[in-house]
């Protein structure tokens, strides 16, 4: 539903856009007749000047392109600027930041999570005792005096000190990085799949499920969220398409598709493993012997998210710097180079470290981010921008024009059942994060 939220506001804004080209082109076009330039020297510019500007307006006029199309990436900020007001764009980016903030504090706490499981074994055995239902203490050994826990943090400032560097540059071209990431991803999510579908075939699975949980629901709408949210990618997804007049039904069946991937993903888990020896990091279950007794296939595993976290920490880390930059940025201002050189990188790159140093509790983390910053991604903000980018349309085009990309849900009832949903999730989670935190 906020999908398809998102694409009407996308098709909006590019109506918009294309508007303000059409009459800047006009005012161009009556500055050039006004002008005392000769009649001869008008009939010569038609031939260029002309060929680029007038075939936008009589395209538009055939109707052959309409104005609604999704012909230009317009970002989520950028749709924010144009349809919120001041207030509304400062909460706008505001909900990123703290998302991103979350992304990293996970991603920084993940990497040194799986390091200090693989090598941490009180058996000796780097690969083979971390998955076997041993629940370790922070304060059990690592490697001789070294405690665990003393382990995750050495990780953890190594992790700092060779990603962290990134923050303070761009980081451009990586593309092919990106496809070897995902490529790796779907490698190790079918591998998965395969061997916990073979040892529960084999009639070895140990996990026996209950009907139903409640205190696991705190972390439920957190991770549903994190899971499924796409929201603030769609321009860079949906722009290329060519031919987008079935883009709703390829975005349900692009949903489908997952759902029974994550689907497939869990009900697998929760039936391979018994409840209490899962691990946050579930590629880490796979790395017991009695699983799989292939070494490389355990490596693998076991350390698949500090290879793709790794590849992605930079670039999010950048993307929060740049949000900081744009929040507080000024028409025709610039930084001085301690601000924007040092200030804006060490804002970005500290708070998620610190974190991380205090809790390596990625159910938490994830369940928090997702709840919280993701909530507001997800649910509030694309039923905002669909509320807005409606008003804005009737306003510049008429209350006769159609958005041709205009949401299923187009009644106003869906908004306000996604803010209701969004803040019910809000409200759900705090109040079940107070009650358990009381109970302890």
């Amino acid at each position: 539903m906020t999908t398809t939220f998102v694409m009407e506001a996308m098709a909006a804004a590019n109506a918009q856009l294309r508007w303000k080209r059409m009459e800047k082109h006009k005012e161009d076009d009556d500055e050039d007749s006004s002008s005392g330039v000769s009649d001869s020297d008008v009939l010569l510019q038609d031939g260029y000047e002309r060929s680029e500007t007038r075939p936008i307006l009589s395209v538009q006029r055939r109707g052959s392109l309409n104005i609604f199309e999704i012909t230009e990436r317009v970002e989520m900020g950028q749709m924010a600027s144009m349809f919120f007001n001041k207030v509304g764009v400062n909460l706008f980016y505001f909900c990123i930041i703290i998302y991103l903030y979350g992304d990293l504090a996970i991603y920084a706490a993940a990497v040194p999570v799986s390091l200090m499981q693989v090598t941490c074994s009180i058996t000796g055995n780097h690969s083979c005792g971390v998955g076997d239902g041993t629940k370790y203490n922070d304060t059990d050994k690592c490697w001789g005096p070294i405690r665990r826990i003393d382990a995750y943090r050495l990780y953890l400032a190594a992790f700092t000190l060779l990603l962290g560097p990134f923050t303070f540059f761009n980081v451009q071209k990586t593309k092919y990085l990106q496809i070897m990431t995902s490529l790796m991803r779907w490698i190790a999510f079918v591998i998965m799949i395969i061997l916990a579908l073979i040892r529960i075939g084999k009639g070895e699975g140990e996990g026996h499920p209950p009907l139903a949980q409640l205190s696991g629901i705190r972390n439920l709408f957190g991770v549903c969220v994190y899971s499924f949210m796409c929201q603030h990618s769609l321009p860079s997804l949906i722009t290329p398409i060519s031919k987008k007049q079935h883009v709703n039904k390829l975005v349900l069946l692009d949903y489908i598709l997952i759902l029974g991937f994550y689907s497939l993903l869990s009900f697998t888990a929760i039936y391979c493993f018994r409840n209490e020896t899962l691990m946050d990091m579930y590629t880490l279950n796979f790395t017991n012997c009695d699983i799989i007794n292939v070494a490389f296939i355990r490596y693998f595993l076991g350390l698949f998210p500090v290879f793709t976290i790794s590849t992605n920490f930079p670039i999010i880390a950048v993307t929060l710097r740049n949000n900081w930059k744009t929040l507080f940025h000024r028409e025709g201002g610039t930084y001085p180079w301690v601000v924007d050189r040092i200030v804006f990188p060490a804002i970005t790159l500290i708070p998620p470290v610190l974190v991380a140093v205090c809790t390596h509790d990625l159910e938490s983390l994830v369940g928090i981010t997702g709840a919280y910053a993701g909530n507001g991604i997800q649910y509030i903000i694309p039923a905002f921008l669909a509320y807005c980018s409606r008003k804005d349309t009737q306003l510049v085009f008429g209350s006769g024009t159609v958005n041709k990309h205009l949401s299923p849900f187009r009644h106003t009832f869906w908004i306000w059942f996604v803010l209701f949903w969004g803040l019910s999730c809000f409200v759900f989670v705090t109040a079940n994060i107070i009650l358990s935190e009381t109970k302890l």
